[in-house]
């Protein structure tokens, strides 16, 4: 029962509805899975047997009697801390909600529930997101399942881990700076960054409103692309809650035409040069798009050295008020070390015209970015400067600038596993494209996906459990 948890989506839906396997028994092979896994990995901090047992029973009466709740109906699924589920206690990673029951869904996952998705566990976050490294004080870190001595990213870690083991199909993650992205890049798994304005933020750790609220966008990490492309069209569209949600049209990657995409790539954004691995896996890949006649050349963005430094000071500009106002509210009175020390960085002190001019330079490099559309379709780039870092080391904020220059432009963003490093830790690329054109970046990484083929995975995820 365990190798049906490691299929695409649409051939579990299928298996389930067909009657060749049921929900109850998929849900107990999810708990028995990561029952075994979690105490290597540290990647479920809740979870709900009884529960999600409680709504596999009903999935299978449902469809007995003939009635399915939609296309995840009785298929399990995680999501991270930082999305509020009304009926499981959500902490943000932070201690003052170490028993919070938010009494709501955030509005994605009531869609994926109201699709039929089971909810079996919450994934560990950092404190209340912020952070590249998946470690709290409530919950510890999460390890990296093909090396336990390094991280698995932030600030979806615990997601992207529990999916590279093979205990879940599926999460559902947040990335204001990278947070999909780069837990899917360390662990060798799939994620997509929305479009910003695609998925409501309504129910996330991260406020919808405010200066920064359009850096975020959750979306899913998953083991195939496809499944990414199966889960984003249900978590999308206007709550009519998060102002900046909007109502746009969906592409199916299905009808895009890829030798007419013109598809630009570069290795090195001139702020941190990858790890040799890293640039060969960009290399293997143009090599490989070449090889099927479709149109690629070097080329990036104009004004993309800006964003570090734009990011830097929107991150500053509100005073650390966002951050404030998260610890009264969760009556967090002990933070963990990442906040404290971006409190004691202390106040930015900007003026007003400082502050206009920041949001200023915002907007006129989201500009000079889009100009790239006039010339290319697609963009194919390293997600970080590095693999997997260890525990605890210190990061130089320009190797995330890789992803975080994304969030500043709003792109939609794939990531897929790529290679392999020296020390046989996973390589991701990063596929972008322009505003709500996830068709184009999900059509590039399903082509790429087949071509790349399989490869090694974590030695956690083949210690087999006994079929339900």
């Amino acid at each position: 029962m365990t190798d049906f948890l490691e299929q695409p989506l649409a051939l579990i839906a299928a298996a389930i509805q067909e009657g060749q396997i049921t929900s109850t028994s998929l849900v107990t092979a999810c708990l028995k899975r990561i029952e075994q896994v979690n105490p290597q990995l540290n990647a479920v901090v809740s979870i709900a047997p009884e529960q999600a047992l409680k709504h596999a029973a009903k999935a299978d009466a449902d469809l007995a009697a003939g009635k399915s709740n939609g296309p995840l109906h009785g298929i399990p699924m995680t999501i991270k801390d930082s999305l509020d589920t009304f009926d499981m206690v959500t902490t943000w990673g932070t201690s003052g909600r170490q028993q919070f029951r938010p009494g709501k869904d955030a509005s994605c996952v009531a869609r994926l529930r109201a699709a039929g998705a089971i909810l079996v566990g919450k994934t560990n976050t950092p404190e209340f997101t912020l952070s590249f490294q998946t470690d709290n004080l409530l919950f510890g870190k999460t390890n990296n399942p093909f090396d336990p001595t390094r991280t698995s990213g932030g600030s979806s870690g615990g997601a992207a881990a529990l999916i590279a083991s093979g205990a879940v199909p599926f999460d559902i993650g947040t990335d204001t700076g990278g947070s999909i992205r780069l837990p899917a890049h360390f662990c060798g798994i799939c994620g997509i960054k929305p479009t910003s304005g695609r998925v409501p933020c309504t129910g996330n750790a991260l406020p919808s409103f405010g200066l920064i609220a359009p850096l975020t966008q959750p979306g899913p990490l998953a083991r195939y692309v496809a499944d990414l492309e199966m889960l984003l069209p249900i978590i999308a569209g206007p709550d009519y809650i998060d102002p900046h949600c909007v109502n746009a049209s969906w592409h199916d990657s299905k009808q895009v035409d890829l030798s007419q995409l013109r598809i630009g790539y570069h290795s090195d954004n001139g702020l941190s040069s990858p790890e040799t691995a890293i640039v060969a896996s960009i290399t293997k890949v143009v090599e490989l798009l070449g090889e099927a006649g479709l149109q690629i050349s070097q080329g990036t963005p104009s004004g993309l050295q800006m964003a570090s430094l734009i990011m830097s000071r929107l991150m500053a500009a509100d005073d650390q008020d966002l951050i404030i106002t998260l610890l009264d509210e969760s009556r967090t009175h002990a933070p963990s070390e990442k906040i404290k020390k971006s409190l004691e960085r202390g106040k930015a002190g900007m003026t007003a015209v400082e502050f206009a001019h920041t949001i200023n330079v915002w907007h006129s490099y989201q500009s000079s970015m889009l100009s790239y559309f006039n010339d290319y379709d697609l963009l194919i780039c390293p997600v970080n400067a590095h693999t997997a870092i260890p525990h605890g080391e210190e990061e130089n904020m320009l190797d995330y600038s890789y992803t975080m220059a994304y969030n500043l432009t709003g792109w939609p963003g794939v990531v897929i596993r790529a290679g392999t490093d020296e020390s046989g830790l996973p390589i991701g690329i990063q596929i972008l494209a322009a505003p709500f054109r996830e068709d184009h970046c999900l059509a590039l990484a399903g082509f790429l996906e087949a071509k790349l083929g399989a490869f090694s995975q974590p030695a956690v995820r083949y210690r087999k459990t006994p079929d339900a």
